[in-house]
């Protein structure tokens, strides 16, 4: 595939620190736009489970803090490190706030959304997720209310590793 691999993109931690993507090469990551404010805010817990039974395996996570959807994710971050720690135990990476929709969408998302993209169209709400495979490449895409105990996604990861 011509598709640009994961590692190809640069984005910072959340604490402003350079996240160095190169370093999931070789994994499968699952990417997910998320909000402390959601209605969909309790898949952290779901995604931290998911992330402790398989890291070991070959599985990343990171989670991409948004404020695009109902202003959500408002908080600065050492709030919004604070809230996933406190309340969901998050241990899985976070990234700085992000775009992933309009005129300012982060690079990484208009590599895995824009037209060229193999799972095209703006991101629906908080909450999406992208899987990626080992090659660095995006295997699929799931809807915003897919649970990360959805068996589709559990399949599809247990595919993948």
């Amino acid at each position: 595939m011509n598709e640009p691999i994961l590692a190809q993109h640069t984005i910072n931690a959340l604490d402003g620190s350079p996240l160095d993507l190169t370093a999931f090469a070789g994994r499968v990551v699952l990417l997910v736009n998320v909000a402390s404010r959601c209605g969909l805010t309790p898949q952290y817990k779901g995604l931290e489970a998911i992330w402790l039974e398989n890291q070991s395996h070959g599985l990343s996570i990171i989670g991409l803090p948004c404020n695009q959807f109902g202003a959500q994710e408002p908080g600065n971050p050492n709030e919004i490190a604070a809230f996933c720690e406190l309340n969901y135990g998050v241990s899985f990476p976070l990234t700085e706030k992000i775009d992933v929709n309009g005129p300012n969408r982060h690079p990484l998302y208009q590599w895995l959304t824009g037209s060229k993209a193999r799972f095209p169209g703006d991101i629906q709400w908080n909450f999406e997720k992208f899987l990626i495979d080992r090659h660095g490449q995006v295997a699929a895409r799931f809807a915003p209310t897919v649970k990360p105990t959805d068996p589709a996604l559990l399949e599809k990861i247990a595919e993948l590793i």
